[in-house]
């Protein structure tokens, strides 16, 4: 899909939140005020049940993976605001992962990308960007 340097605001997946919290690439992301950056409640849970996973893996405390996650600037929806697209997202993802019905039902609602590292979102009818992507054309 076209790369868009009028990028205003992305639905952010549990894979690139995670790196945020971490201190990673996606931080850098989440840093830049020219960009609004929403995820569901359904991902922000998603996120909060591996913080135990990524605080051993990086040797952090999963006390401030949590107050890292609380930080960042992330507008969450939750289910009854985009639940009329999830059928529709569902059958975009029918042979894929079910725990990206709810973003992609998300992005659907508002009209946006979603940004993600995993590839379940492609052909789903929405534009995804990687981190690695984002970085470049946000300049971060």
């Amino acid at each position: 899909m076209q790369a868009s340097t009028h990028l205003k605001k992305i639905a952010a997946d549990a894979n690139v939140i995670l790196s945020a919290v971490a201190g990673k690439a996606a931080l850098r992301v989440f840093l830049k005020d020219d960009i609004e950056i929403v995820t569901t409640q359904f991902n922000i849970d998603e996120v909060r049940q591996y913080l135990g996973v990524i605080a051993e893996k990086y040797s952090l405390s999963e006390e401030i993976l949590e107050s890292q996650l609380k930080l960042l600037p992330v507008k969450i929806y939750p289910l009854h605001f985009y639940e009329e697209f999830i059928r529709k997202a569902s059958g975009k993802l029918s042979d894929r992962d079910e725990d990206d019905i709810e973003l992609l039902a998300l992005a659907m609602k508002l009209k946006i990308p979603v940004w993600s590292n995993d590839n379940d979102f492609k052909n789903s009818g929405v534009d995804i960007y990687t981190t690695a992507k984002l970085l470049k054309i946000l300049k971060a």
